[in-house]
């Protein structure tokens, strides 16, 4: 029988990664307490973190899930 869902088990994993990583890196963006978050933090360590998040996404989105 085949699945009616538009992406596969792994596609989905994925994503979850992905969402948990753009979480984390919100919440490490947070934590820098400099005036206005202008520290290492909150400009330089989450934001990257923010990014792999949604460079995963991508990924899971376009990844083909296997038969």
């Amino acid at each position: 029988m085949e699945s009616k869902l538009p992406f596969g088990k792994k596609n989905y994993q994925w994503m979850i990664i992905g969402v948990m990583a753009i979480i984390i890196g919100f919440v490490i963006m947070s934590l820098d307490k400099t005036q206005h978050g202008f520290g290492f933090l909150g400009l330089t360590l989450g934001p990257i973190v923010v990014m792999a998040g949604f460079v995963v996404q991508i990924y899971a989105i376009l990844h083909r899930p296997t038969k």
